[in-house]
């Protein structure tokens, strides 16, 4: 049987007194990818937030197993040390602080216990990254995404992605915003970090950027709930047919 990174059981979450994740299973295995669509609305931020542990999203009812235990009690500090990673689809700038000792500090908080890197390993980690995201070296001398276009916000939140090596990418709606150069950029940062002992949860809109990181399997999140699953061949299917089909059918049933 595979490895189970991540277990999703009869979830619910609601902000305030409003349900948005009305009872989500799903099981994503060690060294795949997978792919969560749906229209505006339909909770895929929620779900991402959540995961993570965001004290605005109370989960209501049902489980988030991550590594074999139930994180629920788990702090989002806590779940990030884990293994877990969120790539904001907003990112907040963090004016006052350097790219470089941004992710000085997260990479040696996720270290804690292990042979910390020297100065020239950090560096070398770094240039590797941006070089890879053709991002401008001198990026790590600015302030965490302050003044930052949207497209180099986006390459930022994947360049962590990349050093941290977290073992659970969430990556919500990365390729938002994105032109077509920067698209294929960001898609193989997203490739980058495909390994047989790590896994990550691609959140997208559109399946353009599945032209280029191809999914293990596409969810489709409809009005809080995973109402279709499939290989790859359902992406290009909602790109044909669009959403209305499937809320046709769900209003129907």
């Amino acid at each position: 049987m595979a490895d189970k990174i991540l277990e999703l059981r009869d979830l619910h979450v609601s902000v305030g007194d409003t349900e948005i994740i009305r009872g989500v299973d799903l099981t994503i295995e060690r060294g795949t990818v997978h792919a969560l669509m749906g229209p505006n609305g339909s909770g895929k931020s929620t779900l991402s937030f959540a995961l993570m542990g965001h004290p605005k999203y109370t989960v209501t009812k049902g489980d988030i197993i991550f590594e074999g235990r139930s994180i629920l009690d788990m702090a989002p500090d806590e779940r990030s040390l884990a293994g877990m990673f969120l790539c904001f689809q907003y990112p907040s700038a963090v004016p006052g602080v350097s790219v470089a000792n941004f992710m000085r500090n997260c990479l040696m908080a996720r270290r804690k216990g292990s042979a910390p890197l020297t100065p020239v390993e950090f560096k070398k980690l770094l240039d590797d990254g941006c070089a890879r995201l053709k991002m401008d070296p001198a990026t790590l001398r600015r302030y965490v995404n302050d003044g930052f276009s949207g497209g180099e916000k986006k390459r930022l939140e994947m360049l962590q992605a990349l050093v941290l090596q977290p073992t659970l990418s969430i990556l919500d709606e990365t390729d938002s915003g994105l032109d077509i150069d920067a698209l294929r950029i960001i898609a193989e940062g997203i490739e980058a970090q495909r390994a047989p002992e790590r896994s990550v949860l691609l959140i997208t809109h559109y399946q353009r950027v599945l032209n280029y990181v191809i999914p293990d399997v596409v969810h489709v999140l409809v009005k809080g709930k995973i109402i279709k699953e499939g290989g790859p061949e359902l992406a290009h299917e909602l790109e044909a047919a669009g959403y209305d089909p499937l809320i046709k059918d769900l209003v129907e049933a």
